[in-house]
């Protein structure tokens, strides 16, 4: 079945390239994104091999690899900085490409955002889905601005708090606090920090990402037991507080969180459908279909790869039916895997289990992540 024109729903990194991967394939493709500014929020994003992989299939790695940091390991560390293990990274997207890449999200935002503009991509911003009535034939849809036109397939790819998923489920799924948050700010790049650092303890976890020759990013989860309010004018006293058992350059770098206005503080939020992820001509892909926590560093990378499936599968002959049953079949057991897991690690660190083997979980994301989508 020949798909004529998709409408996406969000412009996210996502939805961005699920319209970069359809375009590609000659798809016709319009997007709708609720913000009226095309900001971002956030710090960097870790691009792990396998998402690597992904990129270099969207043909955009090369844009974007002189506004990133490319890196080879992820190296593990106690509290105190002490080294535990290192991992070596797999070049999965050929020898030329590093294994990792980290990237900070406004420069990624810029090359995604561009790239689908470029190749044709009708984008339209402060809009979004209002309904959809659908037959064998397409799928009619209204949008807040009150125009309508018809698809053959709509994409939610509008995030944790999906429309398009409350149009398709009513509030059967609802996203959930995980009973954790997570904390982020920028440093210059410590010349030691040229891989994935991760500092473990049993109270907490924390970690350093490269994303420029001078720049990094520190994070920490915390255990935030009803998801309490946080005053703007003491987040930076906050994240010292949260990383007080930390040492070596954690520790050091602690000191310097001084500025309230450059520190993100996010509650961390998860929702899985767990059933088809499409009704008839419409499909959730990305956090729409299952958000999860950072603790494995997968939540953007599923949702790339829900991108490149989904291009890949609907020129693969057969019924829309068909097309999106395969999709569901290369990715509905991966991304469980990735929600699960990332949610288990959250777990166990609210509980302060000194058992809890992280290098263990890191390794098996990683054989998991590394077997072709």
């Amino acid at each position: 079945m020949n798909i004529a024109k998709v409408l996406i729903v969000g412009g996210g990194i996502g939805g961005l390239c699920a319209a970069i991967a359809l375009r590609r394939k000659g798809i016709e493709v319009d997007l709708v994104e609720i913000k009226t500014e095309w900001t971002v929020y956030g710090v960097g994003i870790i691009q792990q091999s396998n998402v690597v992989r992904e990129m270099a299939k969207l043909g955009l790695l090369d844009a974007y690899l002189d506004a990133a940091y490319a890196f080879e390991d992820v190296g593990i560390y106690n509290t105190d900085g002490l080294p535990l293990v290192r991992i070596p990274g797999q070049r999965l997207a050929g020898p030329e490409y590093p294994a990792n890449v980290g990237i900070s999200r406004r420069a990624l935002h810029k090359v995604l955002s561009e790239t689908a503009i470029q190749l044709g991509t009708d984008v339209r911003l402060g809009t979004s889905i209002e309904s959809f009535e659908q037959n064998e034939d397409g799928i009619d849809v209204l949008l807040n601005d009150g125009s309508r036109a018809r698809y053959s397939l709509v994409v939610g790819a509008d995030g944790l708090f999906s429309k398009v998923r409350n149009l398709m489920f009513g509030d059967k799924y609802q996203p959930r606090f995980t009973g954790q948050s997570v904390w982020r700010y920028n440093f210059p790049r410590a010349p030691e920090i040229d891989h994935l650092a991760n500092y473990q303890g049993p109270s907490g976890n924390a970690g350093l990402v490269p994303l420029a020759d001078d720049l990094m990013y520190l994070f920490t989860t915390s255990h935030e037991p009803g998801n309490p309010w946080m005053d703007e004018g003491t987040l930076a006293e906050e994240l010292r507080k949260r990383l007080s058992g930390f040492g070596g350059l954690i520790g050091k770098l602690r000191e310097q969180i001084t500025d309230n206005s450059q520190v993100v503080y996010k509650p961390l939020e998860a929702v899985f459908v767990d059933e088809c992820w499409y009704h008839g001509r419409v499909l959730l892909i990305g956090d729409a279909a299952h958000a999860t926590t950072p603790h494995l560093g997968q939540g953007a990378g599923m949702a790339i790869e829900d991108a490149v499936v989904l291009s890949e599968e609907l020129i693969s002959g057969g019924t829309l039916a068909e097309q999106l049953q395969r999709f569901m079949d290369r990715r509905f057991e991966r991304c469980k895997f990735i929600s699960e897991k990332s949610l288990f690690a959250g777990e166990k660190e609210m509980q302060q289990d000194r058992d809890f083997d992280r290098i263990a979980l890191v390794k098996q994301m990683l054989e998991v992540t590394a077997h072709p989508v």
